[in-house]
């Protein structure tokens, strides 16, 4: 059996994987799309936006920021998140082609 190495993937299908396994979880799809509606964020009011508590959303904040798709920035006391723009142009990229993926239709004979 191959190996599940990721450095047997080509870039781009790790990279397609890490996107959407941060998107694996509605909470962060939610997340997701009110800091799209913003420039910038802070954590209190991201937290106070979901019904969910404050540490919850911190690792939802946590699992966006290693992938990528959002960044932070500290402005004491504040911590402030935004949309990372050229890894969501990446995102978008990247699952626009794989939407794209020419399948062969399999017809089952009876």
């Amino acid at each position: 059996m191959e190996s599940s190495n990721k450095n047997t993937y080509p870039p781009e299908d790790v990279k397609i994987a890490r996107f959407a396994k941060a998107l694996g979880h509605p909470a962060r799809i939610s997340i997701i799309k009110h800091l799209a509606s913003l420039e910038t964020c802070r954590f209190t009011e991201i937290s106070n936006e979901f019904p969910l508590a404050n540490s919850t959303v911190s690792q939802h904040l946590t699992e966006l920021k290693k992938a990528g798709l959002i960044q932070g920035s500290i402005e004491p006391p504040r911590l402030q998140y935004c949309i990372n723009y050229e890894n969501w142009k990446l995102l978008r990229k990247h699952f626009r082609e794989f939407a794209h993926i020419k399948i062969v239709k399999y017809e089952k004979s009876q």
